[in-house]
């Protein structure tokens, strides 16, 4: 079973083949050349075939969080002392994965959900709704801003979390200087590589994840038509993978799509492109599945899909998880919800290389579905009053099977 630092992509390797590998460190596994020898304190433990990693002690689940001088001036209050009951990243850590949430900048207000949000016992790992997007780091050609990006990333270190990027290149939220520019192939190409290089290099070693390329694919398995697509080609993702690793060597790349949860023209268009760059040796680290889901409509292909993408050599991740209902809400609905919570968490924890979870808000108080898909909501394990709903204690259930 993957240790949880392995699955985030966060290990440090202590130099060259010969040197000793730190704590948390790839230390063997097919494929590796360097170092098998750990720092003083630590052994070499096998993850899996490809991995093999140096833990201190027995066993270790700790989330990497930024060692980093951040230059912001935000401060947050520190989540309240652990209560006796275990919360869902707690159970998710004992099988060595992580349990998290999205936020957006203007909920960090709310206090009464920043005291939630914010409880590390219930969320390993925060994602950045919008405030990594393009459009709000780079509205202007050559001109970034990272200042809701920070605020987010020094929420999460405030708590003892660590911090999922969101995203670097993407079709949407993409400022009109960028889609309307009518660049020629290299000079977007040179724009795309100076603003992934600027971001990852901005936040290196202070994020676990970053979604490199996102949405790259139509429901129907052609690539999207985006201008990256359409002015660099295919390409343009390699390019992306391959910029993102230079600008960090030790953040967990992955590639992020909704609608390939379960089988289908979509998943299989993934899963050839994923296998493609591996064999052209590109940098990608694991495969992000949004998984926004409808109640009563869980695909029951979730569990072979997903291994069919490990298989590839990568990490699987449930990058957006939601699960929305017609409204009103009923017991009825309630009760399914909680029924299919519980089916995807337990797919992820029958695939081995399904490295965690993150819901896209814990909140239906902040959920992005009713002002995006009209008549439907409730699609959050919290309520909008920031109670829990049986959700919740279905995916608990499932976490700990």
């Amino acid at each position: 079973m993957h240790t949880l630092s392995s699955l985030l992509g966060v290990a440090l390797l202590a130099g060259a083949a010969s040197a000793q590998v730190a704590v948390w460190g790839q230390c063997g596994g097919i494929g590796y050349s360097g170092s098998t020898s750990c720092a003083s304190g630590t052994t070499c433990v096998k993850v899996n075939d490809y991995y093999s990693q140096c833990q201190p002690g027995s066993s270790a689940t700790t989330l990497k969080t930024s060692t980093t001088t951040n230059t912001s001036t935000s401060t947050f209050t520190t989540s309240p002392s652990p209560s006796s009951s275990a919360g869902l990243n707690v159970l998710a850590e004992k099988s060595g994965r992580y349990f998290g949430s999205a936020t957006d900048n203007p909920e960090l207000t709310d206090t009464a959900y920043t005291a939630i949000l914010g409880d590390k016992n219930e969320f390993g790992i925060i994602t950045p709704g919008n405030s990594m997007k393009w459009d709000a780091t780079e509205p202007s050609r050559g001109t970034f801003t990272f200042t809701g990006g920070q605020q987010i990333v020094d929420f999460a270190n405030a708590n003892g979390q660590a911090i999922r990027g969101h995203n670097l290149v993407w079709h949407s939220q993409l400022p009109a200087w960028v889609t309307s520019g009518n660049f020629d192939k290299a000079t977007l190409t040179s724009i795309m590589q100076n603003h992934i290089t600027t971001l990852v290099t901005h936040w290196k070693g202070q994020l676990a994840q970053w979604d490199v390329v996102n949405e790259a694919f139509n429901d129907d398995g052609t690539f999207r038509q985006n201008v990256f697509y359409t002015t660099i080609g295919e390409d343009y993702i390699q390019i992306a993978f391959e910029t993102a690793r230079a600008a960090d060597p030790d953040v967990k790349l992955c590639i992020n799509d909704y609608n390939i949860e379960g089988s289908g023209a979509k998943a299989t268009a993934l899963y050839n492109l994923v296998s493609k760059l591996k064999a052209a040796n590109a940098p990608i680290d694991c495969i992000g599945i949004q998984g926004h889901l409808i109640v009563g409509e869980v695909p029951s292909t979730l569990q072979a899909n997903w291994a069919q993408f490990a298989s590839l050599g990568v990490d699987v991740a449930i990058t957006e998880l939601d699960i929305r209902m017609t409204l009103p809400e009923t017991d009825a609905l309630l009760q399914q919800q909680a029924k299919d919570y519980a089916t995807v968490v337990a797919a992820c924890m029958n695939v081995s290389r399904c490295i965690g979870i993150t819901i896209w808000d814990y909140t239906d108080k902040y959920s992005w579905v009713p002002q995006t898909f009209s008549g439907q909501g409730d699609a959050c394990p919290w309520d909008s009053n920031l109670q829990k709903k049986p959700a919740y204690a279905s995916i608990a259930s499932a976490l700990s099977a």
